[in-house]
């Protein structure tokens, strides 16, 4: 089995309360006042406390086009990257020479040379260091791109692999959409990064929680329940109000009958990793799975120090979770664009 060595959050510094982006939201994208009582509704319903944002917050009023905010993602995308790449490296007690294999998930821009590659030259990992960079997996590229690392390091068994993600969710702001869609991304999305470094089974640096086993799964006449529209200002988010009502419908039978698999219930796990969706979302897994209470305590405290950031917050909730030692079976899992699930089998020893 394959082994999470290491898992390193990274947050851009331009931290905000919520009231204040609120009021910044409300001028930029409502300048006539119309909508304004909903948008502060969804804010103060949304679960969050505070975002960061990859710029100080007065600059996005002056972004002229998707252009200048796609070049602003591809610098802080590599800033943010490096850090996290070199601090998770660090933190698993190898070299930046140990790694083999950087995967690279986002949905927020585009680049070529995509940002592993940037990453990987100002870090100076191997010239034969593989790459691959996955886009458009959305909120479930956290837990699917550790899955993919799984199925890689199960072939390369000596090998080290890294996974970062960064997500700059700001910077997709659509300042002419007052939809519902929009609103409600600009009261949950924050930006933030994470890397997690794994090692195959017969690495002689290999500790930390096993992955066991992976599902994914992709449903059926899903596909405008979550996403983007691309258009000419830039990335505008496609976001069903029936997201929770997927959930119920499928995720409870998904996750049982995986577990079944490997002899195991919904009570036999420990410890839950789950991608903070949002209020809602959170409850429908929760009432989905018959959870105890406090079972996604992490997660809801994710939401709400730092927002929903995409791919990137299953990661930072897994970091924290390793931080708490934990002991036993756990369950990683995310939802996303497809509309997919992703489902990622843990053991600590």
């Amino acid at each position: 089995m394959t082994r999470i060595a290491a898992v390193r959050p990274a947050l851009p510094p331009y931290r905000y309360p919520q009231s204040e982006l609120t009021e910044a939201f409300a001028s930029i994208c409502l300048p006539d006042g119309s909508g304004s009582a909903l948008l502060r509704r969804l804010h103060a319903n949304a679960g969050v406390s505070y975002r960061h944002l990859a710029l100080p917050l007065e600059r996005y009023a002056a972004l002229k086009d998707f252009g200048e905010a796609n070049d602003a993602w591809i610098a802080t995308a590599v800033d943010l990257g490096a850090e996290a790449v070199a601090g998770a490296v660090k933190d698993a007690g190898l070299t930046l020479d140990d790694v083999d294999l950087l995967m690279f998930t986002t949905v927020t821009g585009v680049a070529a040379p995509s940002i592993d590659a940037r990453v990987a030259l100002r870090l100076g990992l191997r010239e034969d260091v593989k790459r691959l960079p996955l886009f458009g997996l959305g909120c479930v590229g956290g837990a699917a791109g550790i899955a993919r690392v799984h199925d890689y390091l199960t072939a390369w068994p000596t090998h080290v692999a890294v996974l970062l993600s960064v997500e700059l969710c700001s910077l997709t702001l659509q300042r002419d959409d007052s939809s519902l869609p929009n609103l409600v991304g600009g009261a949950l999305f924050g930006d933030g990064a994470a890397a997690v470094v794994m090692t195959g089974s017969e690495h002689p640096a290999a500790s930390g929680p096993s992955v066991v086993a992976t599902r994914s799964r992709l449903y059926p006449d899903s596909e405008r329940v979550m996403g983007w529209d691309v258009g000419s200002g830039g990335l505008r988010i496609v976001l069903g109000a029936d997201v929770p009502d997927v959930v119920r419908t499928y995720l409870g039978g998904d996750v049982r009958e995986f577990l079944a698999t490997r002899g195991l219930s919904v009570p036999d796990i420990g410890t839950w990793v789950s991608h903070p969706g949002g209020p809602k979302v959170l409850e429908a897994v929760a009432e989905t799975l018959s959870l105890r209470p406090g079972a996604l305590g992490l997660t809801w405290e994710s939401l709400d120090a730092v927002g929903n950031l995409s791919s990137s917050s299953v990661l930072h909730v897994l970091g924290e979770t390793l931080r708490r030692d934990p002991v036993g079976m756990g369950l990683l899992l995310a939802m996303g664009p497809g509309f997919c699930s992703e489902l990622v089998l843990l053991e600590w020893p």
